[in-house]
This record gives structure tokens, C-alpha cells and sequence, in this order.
């Protein structure tokens, strides 16, 4: 039987993407398997959810540091001694400095509310409605030393109505990701290298 890839997952809210990632992986034909889920905040919803799917979870609190060095040498140590092979940042809000996203080269997903390279960092809902953009989309990319800058896995595009708000795109938008990041996650570490695009039906 093929030995599973582990993967660690990190947080900062909900973790709704995350859900949907470790739900993935529970498949038995997937190629991973979630080992541990790390918030960079203590109240992070996300940490119950992963609780409650027996994976395990560990907070490296970012308050808790004096600089940002201090605290990604800990969150390295974490990872490291986890076994990890694949970090996912699933709703991860701290900018990871070169130095990390060198220790972990294309070993690094990310999923961005937008259809990159447009709208990169926040504001993304904002800034397609304000664009008047068509349509409004997700990307999930490897992490590289600039923001949202990484090679392009897959995306998802969803249409932009009449009458949208923020929330209401953030809102329906963040479905398509559920389904974007695992499937695109499961192609990665299949070693497809076709970019995937997915459209909301």
C-alpha cells in the first residue's frame, strides 16, 4: 500500500477551507493524510473543527513574540517535528517571510479569493465589485517570496450579479473554494501539472 503524504494545515479563523480539506483526505484513495491543523491564534474556531476530526492541533500565538523571526522559527520547529511533506495555508492571515518559504520551496499551497493575478492581498470581494469585474473567482498556488505571486495550481470563477455585496460574493465564493483546494490539493501531489479551472455550475 502506498505510504500517505502528511500534511499540516494552518489556520487563523473558521477553518471552513480546512474542513473540507481534511474531509478530502479522510477518502482512502487519497494520496495524504492530515497530521496537524497549527492557529496562529488561541481562539480560533477552526481548532475545534480540526479537534473534532481527531487530528491534531497545536497554537503558535503570534502576540506571544517579539518579532516576526521569533516567532516563524517556532512555527518551523512545529512543522518540522511533525513530519509534514505539504503545508497548506487554508485562511492563514500572517505574510510568511522569504526565509520560511524557502525552508518549505513548492512545498507551500495557498488559497486567494481572487482570480490571480488580479486583486492580490485584501479587499479582494471588494475590489472585483468596485472593477466592475464580470466575474469573481479563487486560486489556489504554490507560495513564493512575493505575495500571491506563486505558480498557478487551479482556479475557480464564479459570476458577479446584479446586486452583490461583499458578503454575499465572500459568501458564495467561499463554496467554490470547498471544492477547488481539494481538488486541486489531491491533483498536486498526483503530479498533474495541467492547471485545473473550475466553474461554478
Amino acid at each position: 500500500m502506498r505510504k500517505k503524504i502528511k500534511v499540516t494545515i494552518l489556520i487563523s479563523g473558521n477553518g471552513s477551507n480546512m474542513l473540507a480539506l481534511i474531509n478530502d483526505m479522510m477518502e482512502k484513495d487519497h494520496p495524504a493524510e492530515p497530521i496537524l491543523v497549527i492557529s496562529d491564534r488561541p481562539d480560533a474556531k477552526g481548532l475545534k473543527l480540526a479537534k473534532s476530526k481527531n487530528i491534531k492541533t497545536e497554537i503558535v500565538n503570534y502576540k506571544k513574540y517579539s518579532c516576526r523571526q521569533e516567532f516563524e522559527e517556532t512555527l518551523k520547529k512545529s512543522i518540522s517535528s511533525s513530519g509534514a511533506e505539504i503545508i497548506c495555508l487554508a485562511g492563514f492571515m500572517r505574510i510568511l517571510s522569504p526565509s520560511f518559504v524557502n525552508t518549505f520551496k513548492n512545498h507551500i499551497l495557498n488559497i486567494h479569493p481572487s482570480i490571480l493575478p488580479l486583486f492580490k492581498g485584501l479587499n479582494s470581494h471588494a475590489n472585483a465589485l468596485s472593477s466592475g469585474m464580470a466575474v469573481h473567482g479563487a486560486t489556489v498556488h504554490l507560495v513564493s517570496e512575493e505575495l500571491d505571486d506563486g505558480k498557478i495550481l487551479g482556479q475557480g470563477i464564479i459570476k458577479i450579479f446584479k446586486g452583490d455585496t461583499e458578503t454575499i460574493l465572500a459568501k458564495r465564493l467561499l463554496k467554490l473554494e470547498h471544492k477547488l483546494y481539494p481538488l486541486v490539493l489531491r491533483k498536486f501531489l498526483e503530479s498533474v501539472s495541467e492547471k485545473i479551472v473550475l466553474f461554478d455550475a
